[in-house]
């Protein structure tokens, strides 16, 4: 097929970073430690910013419960809200731009799923499990849902419809089987389950957040080298190859990234749904499709997405704390049927 010049010249000029991208990310950082500060200051035992600030920076405030609240109960779940935001922020804008789909969402095409299956088969098989053994095993089960999904898609080369179609597929599979584990698991087993389901991030600490960071450690820069390909990718497989790219490779790699990211993020903090549908949205609209700048402003995004929905859960109705994950969803459902019928024409 003959490539149109123009195109690749115009695609090669996309992939320039846009001047909105560095002060955006100044401006998200600002929110993000502005909503992590109220997070940390909000509860049953209200303790002032300037106190946190002060706390954090390891200034004596002159109250030791201070120090307890915050660095034992508050940081470690606030930094896993975080972190998960931005994996999940992160794993929907590389579906996205590989399916050139608005719709696609590590948790609409099946990778959850999948993620979500391998974890709840841990924690009611084999509840001993070491802490460790959760993330290994949902990044194994979001890993064989993709390369069925990848595997059966294919037709002399990857289509992005078909990646998407066979993802509902095997998602409501994943989803069967979860159900029934659920259903002939021990009481015990099956209430952890079903409350890591909700997608919360209550009682995490810092065991979690140790074993869940160098996964982004490891990903996400990866994820940013990646963004020019995934520009590329974006465009069509024919201007990608003109420009370039060897497609199938650099595909391949995008979504080892994705189900990384999105399978460690629910093996952390279960089934918090939609973050990667809303945060590349947002991102598109505050900087442009331009992957480079679009990755980071996501993954900022998506974190002060799930910081806040784990405020509103804890502040809404309390002392009763509702997981983030329903916060999300709440949010995220309307937002995606607005989506739905606003490019049903498309």
């Amino acid at each position: 097929m003959k490539v149109d010049w123009l195109v690749i010249r115009s695609s090669a000029v996309s992939l320039r970073i846009d001047r909105r991208v560095p002060p955006m990310l100044l401006c998200l950082t600002v929110i993000i430690v502005l909503v992590m500060v109220i997070n940390l200051g909000r509860g049953e035992y209200p303790i002032a910013p300037l106190d946190i600030i002060k706390t954090v920076l390891g200034v004596n405030t002159g109250n030791p419960d201070h120090a307890f609240v915050i660095h034992n109960l508050r940081l470690p779940r606030t930094l896993v809200a975080f972190m998960v935001g931005v994996a999940f922020a992160i794993s929907g804008t590389i579906f996205q731009g590989l399916t050139r789909n608005p719709l696609a969402d590590p948790g609409i095409i099946g990778i959850n799923a999948g993620a979500s299956l391998a974890a709840v088969t841990v924690i009611v098989l084999f509840p001993s499990a070491p802490i460790y053994a959760l993330p290994l095993s949902a990044f194994a089960g979001a890993l064989v849902m993709a390369a069925l999904i990848y595997s059966l898609a294919w037709n002399q080369g990857s289509s992005p419809i078909l990646l998407i179609l066979m993802g509902v597929g095997l998602s409501a599979i994943a989803s069967a089987f979860t159900s029934l584990l659920i259903t002939f698991g021990e009481i015990y087993s099956v209430s952890d389950a079903l409350v890591w389901l909700a997608g919360s991030v209550y009682g995490r600490t810092w065991e979690q957040v140790f074993s869940f960071l160098p996964w982004l450690i490891i990903f996400v820069p990866i994820a940013l080298t990646q963004a020019r390909h995934l520009n590329a990718l974006n465009l069509g497989d024919d201007i990608a190859r003109g420009l370039g790219s060897r497609v199938e490779r650099q595909r391949a790699l995008l979504v080892l990234v994705g189900v990384a990211l999105a399978g460690a993020g629910v093996a952390t903090a279960g089934m918090i749904g939609f973050v990667g549908l809303i945060a590349p949205h947002l991102g598109r609209q505050l900087v442009g499709t331009n992957h480079q700048g679009l990755i980071p402003t996501s993954a900022l995004l998506g974190g002060v997405i799930v910081v806040a929905a784990d405020l509103l859960g804890r502040t809404l109705f309390a002392p009763i704390e509702i997981p983030c994950g329903v916060v999300t969803a709440a949010i995220g459902a309307p937002y995606f049927l607005y989506l739905l019928i606003r490019n049903r024409k498309k």
